[in-house]
């Protein structure tokens, strides 16, 4: 599985990218508002961070809009990823778009007709967003396995990336069920290095070697 992080500080991308965790960045515009910066200068100093795909999202809502606002953000490095929000005009731009040679990033995936639909349309990455179903009391995880058969029944070239991750648990679940990418707020990825036994034996450990009275180095 894939790693992205979902975030657009600058300083949480760094250290993800140094420790060797990160395979790529999803921001929108929520995340460039969080930021407090321009969106082109954003962008370019994580696609300079990041080797891997980084999504920026177009506001545009109208396929001639959104065309025009993929063109200035695909220019600002050669790894940008364009997001799509999942609409006819979405669609048709996905089309156009990954002909062109970009990748594309189709957001806002609620149902596996509409990930179908994306996969139709070229699709680099189609998001379905799991937390935001789980708070409307539908399994999102659900989602993410029907997506999964219907494309390994086609044997589409889409990958799923699973978003609005929430949890340690979501992305364990999305894992199993074979998503390709989970995209992940920086704090829940730090998360899932910890558990409390891991912290018990590594005191255990510890103390036992300074029993010891040795010194390696």
């Amino acid at each position: 599985m894939k790693f992205f992080v979902d975030t657009a500080d600058v300083g949480e991308i760094r250290e993800l990218n140094d420790i060797g965790l990160l395979d790529g960045v999803t921001t929108n515009p929520s995340l460039i508002l969080k930021s407090g910066r321009d969106i082109a200068e954003v962008t370019k100093e994580i696609c300079d961070i990041v080797d891997g795909p980084v999504s920026a999202e177009v506001a545009a809502t109208d396929f001639d809009g959104m065309m025009k606002e993929a063109d200035i953000l695909g220019k600002i490095a050669d790894n940008v990823c364009i997001k799509l929000p999942l609409t006819m005009d979405g669609l048709k731009a996905c089309r156009a778009i990954t002909q062109g040679g970009q990748q594309v990033n189709v957001t806002l995936c609620f149902s596996a007709n509409q990930a179908l639909l994306a996969a139709k349309a070229g699709a680099t990455f189609i998001s379905p967003f799991i937390g935001r179903l789980d708070d409307m009391a539908i399994d999102g995880m659900e989602l993410i396995e029907e997506i999964r058969t219907i494309y390994d029944n086609y044997e589409f070239d889409t990958e799923i990336l699973a978003a609005s991750i929430r949890t340690v648990n979501h992305v364990k679940e999305a894992a199993l069920l074979g998503a390709d990418v989970a995209t992940v707020p920086p704090a829940t990825l730090k998360a899932l290095v910890k558990h409390p036994l891991t912290d018990k034996g590594l005191d255990a450990f510890l103390a036992d070697w300074a029993k010891t009275g040795q010194k390696i180095a």
